[in-house]
This record gives structure tokens, C-alpha cells and sequence, in this order.
């Protein structure tokens, strides 16, 4: 097949930032970080072009990197979901860098900066590879080193308890990365393939004939179980509270937005393109994951509750909008997968959004991030606090932003799947909205409230310069964005699951 040279793009997403990062390894700490953000824009210039294309009729497509057939090549495959995927995971990455340039030279060693952006060029290949590889021993490759930067990254900042942070990150990961490695082991000893096309295929034969079901099913539990535990699904989430409190703003945003949901991506690519989602509902797996996910929504609320401090509330949150995404995957119908992107594209622009202007709170309050001492914050850092307000009123559900559009999705998908399910997943919705409306909406108040009388705050006031300020108000308009024009995003979100399998 001839392909056209914007057909080359995926592969240029994902080579470029891994030889950058060789590059960005020599350069002086200022000109790493302009070099490593310049080269994420330039991926996601990339990623908006071939979303584009798409977006004018282009079918999804195979590329053969090197033009060797399998077993010895290896391929990429692009459709509309991988295109607008690649496009936000870009945006979010790039925003987040820019908001955090600053904090990036002050929490981190001088002779340890240069490294930082490595790691983050490192992670944005990563993740495209994450997004368009089609080979599933080259996603495993890939994703231990979104493992690894995402370590590096927690304990990058050398303060309070980054070392235990990162030691349990790692801990936990690692036995996630087991799980995963193993399964593709047994798949392979069941298929002879690694290639996902040619992995369906052999996966239905075996299915049809009946012939090794429970190894099968072993091996879809191993995988869902791997990349279940590495994206923080309730109850395997125990490492989320300190690896997003006690890192820099960007790491926290990075990890918890785009990290998280690379290796869900993954999870759905393989239901689709290795298993199929046929077979994956004659296991039964669809069912614990809607149940793991309804439990996680209420628990990870009720343990953000329970926080005094900003950044552990913001990150227990990141349990419980976890459990909405595995909610609609469990569901296992089109309109529940289709919920579950369209979360996964909302979350990452509203938690990047808090993390970042989080920390742009606790600068103008004495370097605290205990609610106490966050009165009066939304004054002494009026872009942070505003941006901070918009992504919690979007977390509860507020009209006009992107996470009304989620749950409004996620609750059509539970009435269109009928029975038990609709119940559930009605409820749930109910209870995890009541409880995000309590610690979100208290926390916005406290933002706003007269300060205490015994404590004192820098006269700066907060100010983080102009690019902090730019990466919200951008974040913002993203916000409300996805809330008014999320017809769009669904259309495109629903043509791309149907040309993924």
C-alpha cells in the first residue's frame, strides 16, 4: 500500500520526542526547558493535522514501520480515536509544562533540570506509542517507561516524602507491569502472535472452538488486573495520596491526567483490537469492573472528604473519577465506551487544570496547602483561583463545562444499558455527585473566605508569571469548551470506537 506522507505522522510523534530527548540531555537547564516545550507543541501541531485529516474523510489505516511483515516488523495504526487522543494528550502535556516553568527551576536541583525535560519528552513519546503502536509487546516496552519517567518525575523534587512516594509508585507499578507482562507471556504461548491484528484473529479461532476458554480468561484477568492496578483503580490505589501530593505541580498533573489514561487507552485497545468485546463479555470481567468502578467513585469521594490539605484531596478525587471511567467500560456497551473516552479527554483537562492551579494557591498562601491556610487564596492569586473554581465546578457536574457533558453521557449510557446495571450506575452517579459537590464546592468557599487573623502571607502575592497564568486561562477555555461543544468530541469519540476493533 502507498501511503501519503501525513500517514507518516504517528511515527513522527513518536520519534521525535525520543530523539529530543537525547538532544535535550546536553542543553542548559533554560534552554531544555524552551527546547522540551517547543518540541511537544511541534507533537501536537502534528497530532492536530492528522486529526484534521480525519476529520475530512480519511480512513483509518496500518503503517508498517520498516516495511518488514510480522513476525519481524512492527506496525502503527491510526483512526479517528488515536488522531483526537494523541491531540489532547499533547495539549495537556504541553499546558502543563508551560504552567509549571517556573515552579520546574525552583523545586527542582539546577543539575537536575535538564533531566526533568528529558523525562518529560521521554513520557510524551511514551504515551504516543501508548496511542498508536499495534504491536503488543512494543506497548509493553512503552509503557515501563511511562513507569519509570513517572517515578523519576515523583521524586524529582527532593522535599517531604518523595522517596516513599516514589518507592511505593514503583512498588505497585512494578507488580501492575508483572501482571501485564505475564499475560502477554501466555497469550503468546496461545497465539504465536504479538501483532494485534493477527492476536484477534487467533483469539476468535480460539474462542469459537471453545478450545482453552479458562487460559483465555486468565489472561484477559492478568492484563485487566495489570493496567488496573498502574491507572489507580479502586482498590488499587493506595499509591495515588502521596505520589500527587509531594511532587512538583506538573509532575502531579502529568501523571494523574495523562499517565493514568495512557494505560487505560491501552486496557481498551486491547478489548478491542486483541480480544475483541464479545469475548471479553462471555468472561465476565465487564461486571467486576463496573462494580471495582462504582465502589472506587463513592470511596475515593469519601476520602477526599476527609483531607485537609488541597493537593490529597485533589488527588483521592483522582480515585473517584477513576472508578467513572472502569463504571462505563464495565457497562461493555458502545454508549458506556464511549462515556468512559469522552471522561478520560474531560478528566485530563480539569485535573491538570486543579493540580496546576493548586500549587498557584498554595504560593500565595506561605507555601501551605492546608485549607486553613488557603482563605482568602482566590484573592491573593486571582487566575489561580478562578481556574481552580472552574475545574471544581466541572468535577461536580456544573452546567456548560465538560464534566456535565461526562456525567450526562455516563448517565444515558447506564439508562441505555437496562436492568441492574441502569440502576447502578443512576445511583452511583447520584451519591459520587452529592459528595463532589461537598468537598469541591467547601473548598472553593474556603478560597474565598476572610483569611484567619494569626496567619500571614507573602507580599507577592502568588504571582507565578505569565505562562502559568497563559496554561490556565488556556485550561479554561478547554474546560468550558468541552462542556459547549461536546457534540463534536462524542461524534468523533463514537466514529473512532467504531473503526477501532
Amino acid at each position: 500500500m502507498i501511503h501519503q506522507l501525513w500517514q507518516s505522522i504517528p511515527f513522527a510523534c513518536i520519534l521525535l520526542p525520543l530523539v529530543s530527548a537525547a538532544v535535550c540531555s546536553v542543553l542548559k537547564p533554560a534552554a531544555a526547558r524552551r527546547f522540551c516545550l517547543s518540541i511537544i507543541t511541534v507533537v501536537t501541531g502534528l497530532s492536530v493535522y492528522l486529526t484534521a485529516q480525519f476529520a475530512l474523510g480519511a480512513e483509518s489505516y496500518t503503517y508498517m514501520m520498516g516495511h518488514y511483515s510480522a513476525p519481524w516488523g512492527n506496525e502503527i495504526r491510526a483512526g479517528m480515536l488515536e488522531a483526537v487522543t494523541a491531540l489532547f494528550f499533547s495539549v495537556v502535556m504541553a499546558l502543563s509544562m508551560l504552567g509549571g516553568l517556573k515552579k520546574i527551576g525552583e523545586h527542582i536541583e539546577e543539575h537536575q533540570r535538564s533531566l526533568y525535560c528529558v523525562v518529560l519528552l521521554l513520557m510524551t513519546s511514551a504515551l504516543m506509542a501508548q496511542v498508536f503502536t499495534n504491536d503488543i509487546f512494543t506497548s509493553y516496552v512503552f509503557l515501563e517507561i511511562m513507569t519509570l519517567g513517572a517515578c523519576a518525575m515523583i521524586v524529582s523534587r527532593k522535599r517531604g516524602r518523595t522517596l516513599l512516594a516514589a518507592t511505593r509508585y514503583m512498588i505497585m507499578n512494578l507488580i501492575g507491569s508483572g501482571l501485564f507482562l505475564l499475560g502477554i507471556i501466555l497469550l503468546y504461548d496461545l497465539t504465536g502472535h504479538l501483532l494485534m491484528e493477527n492476536l484477534q484473529t487467533s483469539v476468535a479461532a480460539i474462542h469459537a472452538s471453545g478450545e482453552y476458554a479458562l487460559p483465555l480468561t486468565v489472561v484477559i484477568a492478568l492484563m485487566t488486573i495489570g493496567l488496573g492496578i498502574k491507572s489507580a483503580l479502586f482498590p488499587f490505589h493506595t499509591w495515588v495520596s502521596d505520589a500527587y501530593s509531594f511532587t512538583t505541580p506538573t509532575s502531579s498533573a502529568v501523571i494523574s491526567s495523562l499517565v493514568c489514561k495512557g494505560y487505560i487507552f491501552l486496557l481498551l485497545k486491547i478489548y478491542y483490537r486483541v480480544f475483541g468485546l464479545d469475548v471479553v463479555l462471555s468472561t465476565g470481567i465487564f461486571d467486576i469492573l463496573l462494580v471495582f468502578g462504582v465502589v472506587g467513585m463513592i470511596m475515593g469521594s469519601l476520602s477526599a472528604i476527609r483531607q485537609n490539605d488541597i493537593r490529597r484531596m485533589i488527588a483521592f478525587s483522582s480515585v473517584a473519577q477513576i472508578g467513572y471511567i472502569y463504571m462505563g467500560i464495565g457497562l461493555g456497551t458502545a454508549e458506556g465506551m464511549m462515556a468512559a473516552m469522552f471522561h478520560v479527554f474531560s478528566h485530563a483537562l480539569c485535573k491538570a487544570m486543579l493540580f496546576l492551579s493548586a500549587g498557584g494557591l498554595a504560593d500565595a498562601s506561605g507555601n501551605s496547602k492546608k485549607f486553613r491556610d488557603l482563605r482568602g487564596a482566590g484573592f491573593r492569586a486571582p487566575v489561580a483561583g478562578v481556574a481552580f473554581t472552574i475545574g471544581a465546578l466541572s468535577m461536580v457536574g456544573f452546567p456548560f463545562l465538560g464534566g456535565f457533558s461526562s456525567k450526562l453521557n455516563f448517565a444515558l449510557a447506564g439508562m441505555s444499558a437496562g436492568g441492574t446495571p441502569s440502576l447502578l450506575v443512576i445511583v452511583a452517579l447520584t451519591i459520587s455527585t452529592a459528595l463532589n459537590t461537598l468537598y469541591f464546592l467547601r473548598t472553593v468557599v474556603t478560597l474565598y473566605r476572610k483569611p484567619a487573623e494569626d496567619v500571614s502571607y507573602p507580599a507577592e502575592k502568588g504571582r507565578r508569571g505569565f505562562c502559568f497564568g497563559l496554561s490556565l486561562v488556556i485550561f479554561s477555555v478547554l474546560n468550558i469548551a468541552m462542556g459547549l461543544f461536546s457534540q463534536p468530541i462524542i461524534n468523533a469519540i463514537t466514529a473512532g470506537l467504531a473503526t477501532f476493533s
